[in-house]
């Protein structure tokens, strides 16, 4: 590795190691907010569009843009499962906690893996399968839940589920916006945050925000920081790291989630959960590093074309 190359890939590990730091806020902010979920996201969507649209226009990517008809409507989709993505994960922090949702939210790989095979036919080994197995084994435990609580009614396994979904739906994009190529990730990104804008109008309640005060300065905050400067600092490093740093970077973000819920809130989670956290970060680093056949390339674009198809605009698995 020449001096020059070593350099960039540094400045790429500083840039994403602070993008995932950022994610790691995310739960905070959105508590802080007071708003409903609905609302944080209607209002991180619209702060974000206005993030990133100054940023892509003052870069000029609106000119040669590269989106065609099939290309922008598949960014709609993505994003329309990317809004309402952020929707449960936020509602399952309510329901849960920071930590155990943020955690659960982590199985996002491994429906990659089976709706990939599900929907289009993906190659799916058996080891994926068993890692699949084994991060699920280690969901059970993370998650805490127990036979009482779901004859008790409770709003828990209501929480864990939701967390659940959002994985679910972050999936999907991912899958989605994988099929996108010759487009900046920034623009899909911003083609997904516009389209929660129309999207989650009708569920708003622009009533409740009435007495939101200072707290606007949290959702505020969710637009430029975790949407706008995160995705920036994100992308950038993207075209400068190989996938395996990545993959190993982005589980700073559970990492600075849990403690910021036990710095903050005082949650943390107990022993058993606990025990379920390697199993579902070992598992998630093995199927996401696993190499494709050389006969059965993954889809997708090059890892270092900057114009590549981007990651689904959340921090999870990469990112939220």
């Amino acid at each position: 590795m020449t001096t020059e190359s070593k350099g960039t890939e540094t400045k790429g590990i500083a840039q994403l190691t602070t993008a995932m730091v950022l994610s790691g806020t995310l739960g905070v902010f959105v508590v802080e907010s007071g708003a409903s979920p609905f609302n944080v996201v209607f209002f991180r969507v619209l702060f974000g569009a206005l993030a990133l649209g100054a940023y892509v226009v003052a870069r000029g990517w609106l000119r040669g843009h590269g989106f065609t008809p099939r290309t922008l409507g598949l960014a709609v989709l993505g994003g329309v499962f990317i809004v309402f993505n952020w929707v449960f994960l936020f509602q399952a922090y309510e329901n849960t906690s920071i930590s155990v949702a943020t955690v659960v939210y982590h199985t996002q790989p491994f429906y990659v893996v089976l709706l990939g095979a599900l929907l289009f036919r993906e190659r799916l080994t058996a080891a994926k399968v068993g890692w699949v197995v084994i991060a699920f084994a280690g969901l059970i435990l993370v998650s805490g839940v127990t036979p009482g609580d779901f004859t008790s009614g409770g709003s828990y396994v209501v929480g864990v589920g939701q967390a659940l979904l959002a994985a679910l739906l972050y999936g999907l994009s991912t899958l989605v916006t994988k099929r996108i190529t010759g487009v900046r990730p920034h623009l899909i990104a911003l083609v997904q945050v516009l389209v929660g804008i129309p999207l989650l109008l009708p569920f708003a309640d622009f009533g409740a925000m009435s007495g939101t005060g200072m707290d606007w300065g949290w959702l505020v905050g969710l637009g430029i920081i975790h949407t706008g400067l995160m995705y920036v600092l994100m992308y950038a490093a993207y075209a400068k790291l190989p996938t395996a740093k990545i993959a190993v970077l982005a589980f700073t973000y559970p990492a600075v989630a849990m403690v910021m819920d036990w710095a903050v809130y005082g949650h943390h989670i107990g022993l058993v959960q606990a025990l379920g956290v390697p199993l579902i970060v070992t598992a998630s680093l093995k199927v996401t590093l696993a190499r494709p056949r050389a006969s059965a390339p993954a889809p997708g674009t090059a890892a270092h074309a900057p114009e590549a198809a981007s990651r689904p605009a959340t921090p999870a698995a990469s990112e939220a």
